[in-house]
């Protein structure tokens, strides 16, 4: 996929891992969407990029409404070729506790807001890449946040793995199912990345939860994990999988 002159969509880009990709995708040519909450400062970042990106309103976790809000997005850019999902988080809660079992509302919500949400703006994604013409054969690219915990869950981490595995499960099935159009789907599995809270992590406590890595003996940048999504965009050998970016570390049990 050739990123210049392309018409790219970030949900969750306001922020972070989002933020960072929809900067190197403006950069590189392309025509940026920026989906995120309201609340958050999409419309200031939107107008730092050169008129090269839009905001659009989006809560991932509003099935009903993200249908239009995609809709409304992919007008605005006139096509869609590359999909860009960063949305996600979690809750610290074991499976049984001195308070008794996990609410199951505290699960579903995890799962509703990682991997429901996830495979809505796909299918959604997919659509609008699929009414478009293929270039080389190729229509669109879709790229989902899993993370490491889908494989090395740690303690408190239940429902949030159980929903990240469900992305990298989902990813081989999703794209032989797109594959007659073109389209490819691949998922990015981070390891402790220093966004949002986890920013904020004193520098000795970063170094004690990273301490298990081969190297690079830290946590992500941002910045790494668009170098990644931009790889993946333009290599259309990347199709299917989950890619780890993670300096080599395995999760221990907490």
């Amino acid at each position: 996929m050739n990123i210049d002159g392309s018409c790219a969509m970030v949900v969750g880009g306001a922020s972070g891992m989002g933020r960072a990709t929809a900067v190197r995708l403006a950069e590189r040519g392309a025509k940026v969407a920026i989906l995120d909450l309201p609340t958050s400062n999409g419309a200031e970042f939107a107008a730092q990029l050169a008129g090269n990106a839009e905001f659009f309103q989006c809560n991932v976790t509003d099935l009903a409404a993200v249908e239009s809000q995609i809709a409304d997005a992919v007008t605005a850019l006139g096509a869609l070729h590359i999909a860009v999902n960063t949305a996600g988080g979690g809750v610290s809660k074991r499976t049984l506790s001195k308070d008794g079992p996990h609410p199951i509302e505290d699960f579903a919500s995890v799962v509703h807001l990682n991997l429901i949400a996830t495979f809505n703006l796909n299918r959604l994604q997919a659509w609008h890449m699929s009414q478009g013409e293929p270039v080389d054969g190729e229509r669109g690219v879709i790229i989902n946040t899993s993370s490491i915990a889908a494989f090395e869950g740690q303690i408190g981490q239940v429902a949030y793995s159980a929903a990240k595995a469900g992305i990298a499960g989902m990813m081989l099935t999703m794209a032989r199912d797109l594959g007659s159009l073109g389209i490819r789907t691949t998922a990015i599995a981070p390891s402790l990345f220093a966004t949002g809270i986890t920013s904020a992590i004193p520098e000795d406590m970063a170094a004690a939860l990273t301490k298990d890595a081969a190297f690079p003996r830290r946590m992500g940048v941002p910045d790494e994990y668009a170098s990644l999504a931009l790889a993946i965009i333009e290599n259309q050998m990347l199709n299917g999988g989950t890619i780890r970016l993670d300096g080599g570390q395995r999760f221990g049990p907490k």
